[in-house]
């Protein structure tokens, strides 16, 4: 075998021997990974990566309305489960959280006599658990309807660009208030049949007759302040979820006929 195809190496306490050219290419490609090997630094570990929390499930082309108040256990719930008696015949999902939620906590036995007072059904009250607010839930949501303000603040830094679709919920009644049956069904026509467009036509509306910002849209907090507070807070929120139903009622009609 000539010279070129041959290499002569030296075993300890050996004799020499040829390597062939085979043995060559896989010694060179061996050298050559492991450089590449040692040329590659760790990968960086991550630590403390927040979870990934994935928006709730929610059937295809059903209107959405999420409420927000501080805890999820008062005011947030009241109107959730207020409004799912009156609009899930009409195909709504109503969702509640709040901006700094008692997680897994149910509502109190007066936020509960208030709601079943107002006809809520016994099941949703007693199944509610808080919730933290999250920017999925946002997102998802068609109208999101806060009891004061500064939540709207809070949910607003969320998500942006839902700042249309997030009301203290008496400024949307306040909004609402004057746009007749008819003006809103011929608004959420122009979104055809789809539920959630000729809905969100119509919130698009309301956005755009809102008036200056009042402290005065605020529902009081009643938590820790006896059945007394309980009522005034549901007292405050009954118009403004009565003129919330009727809006929805009115855009969904075609859909529910």
């Amino acid at each position: 075998m000539s010279e070129e195809g041959r290499d002569r190496t030296r075993d300890s306490g050996g004799p020499t021997r040829p390597r062939t050219r085979r043995e060559l290419r896989a010694a060179l490609e061996a050298e050559r990974a492991s450089s590449a090997r040692a040329a590659t630094p760790p990968p960086k570990r991550v630590r403390n990566r927040a979870p990934v929390i994935a928006p709730d499930p929610m059937p295809q082309g059903a209107p959405t309305i999420l409420t927000v108040c501080t805890g999820n256990i008062c005011r947030s719930p009241l109107a959730e489960v207020l409004l799912r008696a009156r609009l899930e015949a009409f195909g709504v999902r109503l969702h509640s959280a709040g901006t700094h939620a008692l997680v897994g906590a149910g509502m109190p036995e007066e936020a509960q006599a208030v709601a079943l007072s107002r006809h809520a059904r016994p099941a949703d009250t007693a199944a509610h658990r808080g919730r933290r607010l999250r920017e999925p839930m946002v997102l998802e949501s068609d109208l999101v309807l806060t009891m004061t303000q500064e939540q709207r603040g809070f949910a607003v830094k969320l998500v942006p660009n839902k700042l249309h679709r997030i009301f203290p919920v008496r400024e949307f009644a306040r909004a609402a208030n004057g746009l007749p049956d008819a003006e809103i069904r011929r608004l959420a026509a122009t979104g055809g049949d789809d539920p959630r467009a000729r809905l969100g036509m119509v919130i698009m509306a309301i956005s755009a007759r809102r008036g200056p910002i009042s402290d005065d849209d605020d529902v009081l907090d009643p938590y820790g302040l006896g059945f007394a507070a309980y009522e005034t807070s549901a007292a405050q929120l009954d118009p403004a979820l009565a003129e919330v139903e009727r809006v929805v009622r009115a855009a969904l009609h075609r859909a529910a006929e």
